[in-house]
């Protein structure tokens, strides 16, 4: 049997934002490493995600840092949000701290918040150190190597843990 159409999902819940984080260096898409990232830029990727969220009747909170403390706050920012009712998940490509950032996945673990790593290559096809993530571990699941359509799949998957979680 196939997955029902996300348009078929309704999630009727207060919890209407995801968060979609992005880590250091994700501010260059478009003009970094183009052969590995693709040539849309940060500001496409916002525009994909938005677009699927109306879709799926959510909002959309996107942000980008190259600094490690601030996703960490805005980790607890939404696992508090979660647990208010008005947040569904985060997204979060978490750049090159994926394979070094220990705060980051005790972040994760940290708070009740459904967590989808997401990555715009796949990582486990390039240099050995990116093969190992810390934040992988604690998500409830990882999407990789769709290019930027990653992010919009993400999204559609929390809305889909979101509905499962509705029907009991």
């Amino acid at each position: 049997m196939s997955p029902p159409d996300s348009e078929a999902l309704t999630v009727t819940t207060p919890a209407a934002t995801v968060f979609v984080l992005n880590g250091p260096n994700l501010n260059l898409l478009g003009t970094r490493e183009p052969g590995v990232y693709g040539s849309s830029t940060l500001s496409d990727v916002e525009t994909l995600c938005r677009d699927v969220a109306t879709g799926l009747a959510l909002e959309v909170d996107f942000r980008q840092s190259n600094h490690e403390g601030d996703l960490v706050d805005w980790i607890h920012e939404a696992g508090r949000g979660y647990d208010e009712g008005t947040v569904l998940g985060v997204v979060i490509n978490p750049g090159a701290y994926t394979h070094t950032s220990i705060a980051l996945h005790d972040a994760v673990a940290g708070v009740r918040v459904p967590v989808i790593e997401c990555h715009i290559s796949n990582v486990h096809a390039r240099e050995a150190f990116r093969h190992h993530s810390f934040v992988s571990p604690v998500a409830r699941a990882v999407v990789l190597g769709f290019g930027v359509a990653g992010y919009p799949l993400a999204i559609e998957g929390l809305h889909r843990l979101a509905a499962s979680r509705a029907d009991g």
